[in-house]
């Protein structure tokens, strides 16, 4: 518990990046504000694409932490043209990838949205939102791998500006277009879209100057991209792994009827908020040890290692006492229905109990990643989607009622964070992964 240099170090890196993190969701609050007056169709329609978005822009998530970590040990070892040649690949990765889904989800809107059997009307309004959002997932993609690339350089001001100012262009740009324009729930999506690349095109800019500063050139390396491609595989499958575990949760959570669904929303929306801190801990995590093993300092790797998480069990504890202690009020907040909201409190006494074993997750998730043992991070994950899936299942074809509900943010919260804390936490006491 006592200070530390490097809880400095956390906190610079730390903050920014939590500002980063709560601006993204703060654009999605924006558009469901605005398409909300449309009409309930409209947010209906908006819910779902949005949906179908935030999964395939979280499954590139990859993107970022990959080129954090790849710069980080670059920075680390002193060759900075290095860190930014491969930033800028995956930049170009992100652009060249972001094309290519846009393109797909233009062409395939309809039937992946048919998929979901939505009413008629919704189906129209997903769809136009959906199309206008699409040309936008190349700024996107690009951002999540500019914002990676100035991580790995220890700079997360920068992309905390970028997502700050894109959040404060989207507003009046989205008034515009749904209002003025008359676009309607289109101008919410080509708003946002527009956002998003206006915030991608800064974010390369600042990595150019850099770049021309080393003579680094701009143009990708097709080399650079399909090594960025391949290292991050490992990022992918394990991407992958945790949003089936989410989604595993979701769909047991609705085989238990509608309360029990109701309350998993309020569960799950405070327990991502919680993440959001947690995550912006995992980030310094990724920086400093990248950097810590790129000068081949494995001493400070270690107090790295030991400090975040002190600092992520500190915070950790915090955040569930937090959460304890605010489990009766939050629920009112968002239901009418008293059973709804006696649940979502019982399910939130477990996810406060559960935080501080979440935080050793989320801090050796960044650690390794960091570190570069994406291969094993990868496995370790799979792992726990196996410990995770016969509870979800089981819960989905035998449970029933609250009790079922509450069980299933146990196996969540407890076996499937502990069993991702449990394996990454035996990996780190060896030696292997500082190579």
């Amino acid at each position: 518990m006592m200070k530390n240099p490097i809880d400095h170090d956390i906190r610079k890196l730390a903050l920014p990046a939590l500002g980063a993190l709560l601006a993204e969701p703060l654009l999605i609050a924006i558009d469901s504000a605005m398409v909300g007056h449309l009409g309930t169709t409209s947010l209906a329609g908006l819910s779902l694409a949005s949906t179908i978005l935030t999964t395939i822009v979280g499954l590139c998530i990859f993107l970022a932490y990959a080129t954090t970590a790849a710069a980080a040990r670059a920075v680390g070892a002193g060759n900075i043209a290095s860190a930014l040649r491969q930033g800028l690949d995956g930049v170009w990765l992100g652009f060249g990838l972001g094309s290519l889904l846009g393109v797909l989800l233009y062409v395939f809107s309809p039937s992946l949205l048919a998929a979901f059997h939505p009413d008629s009307a919704v189906l129209v309004q997903a769809l136009a939102y959906i199309r206008a959002s699409a040309w936008g997932l190349p700024g996107m993609l690009t951002v999540l791998a500019a914002t990676g690339t100035l991580r790995g350089f220890g700079d997360t001001i920068t992309p905390f500006y970028a997502t700050t100012a894109g959040a404060i262009i989207n507003a009046p740009l989205n008034f515009v277009l749904i209002y003025v324009a008359h676009w309607g729930i289109a101008g919410a999506g080509a708003g946002t879209a527009t956002a998003q690349t206006l915030m991608g095109l800064w974010l390369v800019g600042k990595i150019d100057v850099h770049a021309r500063s080393e003579a680094v050139a701009f143009w990708p390396t097709g080399a650079g991209v399909l090594r960025s491609l391949r290292d991050a595989v490992p990022l992918i499958i394990r991407t992958i792994s945790l949003r089936a575990a989410i989604l595993l949760q979701i769909a047991a959570s609705t085989s238990l009827g509608t309360i029990a669904l109701a309350s998993n929303q309020i569960t799950m929306t405070f327990w991502n908020f919680a993440a959001y801190g947690l995550d912006a801990l995992a980030t310094a995590a990724q920086i400093l040890v990248g950097q810590s093993l790129g000068s081949h300092d494995h001493e400070r790797v270690r107090e790295v290692l030991g400090r975040c998480l002190n600092r992520g069990l500190v915070y950790g504890a915090w955040l569930g006492g937090a959460l304890f202690a605010l489990s009766w009020i939050l629920p009112r907040l968002i239901s009418t229905d008293s059973a709804v909201r006696g649940l979502a409190t019982h399910c939130l006494w477990v996810t406060a109990l559960a935080l501080p074993l979440a935080s050793i997750a989320y801090m050796l998730d960044g650690v390794l990643i960091g570190a570069g043992d994406t291969r094993k991070l990868a496995l370790y994950m799979v792992v726990a989607l196996a410990a995770f899936a016969p509870c979800a299942l089981g819960i989905m074809w035998w449970g029933s009622g609250s009790t079922a509900q509450i069980f299933l943010w146990i196996a969540y919260a407890v076996v499937f964070m502990g069993a991702r804390a449990a394996t990454m936490y035996r990996r780190i006491r060896g030696n292997e992964w500082l190579n």
